[in-house]
């Protein structure tokens, strides 16, 4: 018995140990061959899913009434709602969001087709402007009233201009127009200041 117990204790020394990071040697990878032979999947690892994200349905409000609109163009609307109430951050990001929009756009699609005439009788037009934000009526109940633009869109229309474009006396008639023309960022080209 002692010979055979001495036999089985040699013949466990010659087989590799076995367990956990130890499979057996007849299930191990042989040398040069790949544990993952199809590789990685493909589109595993993409970016973030703004595509998927942003081409969902939701539902706004607006006026007291709902709609469903996509997830990118509510984002555009709250930007540009943020930009008309004064926010300059949200109207730069709303106006470059739309450019780039623009700029994706086939040149087709960029002309216009069709020309709409409207008229508008005068008492409308501050409506209008009112609407969009872009200016606020000052002293609205004395005879006094007026329309001062709103500071946000008078540089983006400062901005569209050439040096030199607008004399000294119009400058000044732009800055009598805004409501705040500190806050404007005004180029480095112009002459008149608040």
């Amino acid at each position: 018995m002692v010979a055979g117990f001495q036999i089985m204790t040699q013949s466990r020394r010659d087989e590799p140990e076995l367990g956990y990071g130890k499979p057996p040697v007849s299930n191990r990878f042989k040398k040069g061959q790949s544990g993952n032979p199809k590789g990685r999947p493909k589109n595993r690892k993409r970016g973030l899913p703004y595509d998927h994200i942003l081409g969902q349905m939701v539902t706004i409000r607006e006026g007291g009434r709902e709609r469903r609109v996509t997830a990118a163009e509510a984002f555009l609307l709250h930007l540009t709602k943020k930009g008309l109430e004064g926010d300059s951050a949200a109207a730069r990001a709303a106006l470059a969001a739309i450019e780039d929009a623009r700029s994706k756009r086939p040149e087709e699609q960029t002309l216009a087709r069709t020309i709409v005439c409207k008229s508008v009788s005068p008492g409308s037009v501050g409506q209008a402007i009112d609407a969009l934000g872009m200016a606020v009526k000052l002293h609205p109940y004395t005879k006094d009233a007026r329309y001062a633009l709103k500071p946000w869109i008078v540089q983006v229309a400062v901005n569209r201009l050439k040096p030199g474009k607008l004399t000294l006396a119009d400058q000044q008639v732009v800055v009598a127009a805004t409501r705040t023309p500190e806050k404007v960022v005004w180029p480095d080209w112009w002459e008149a200041r608040s």
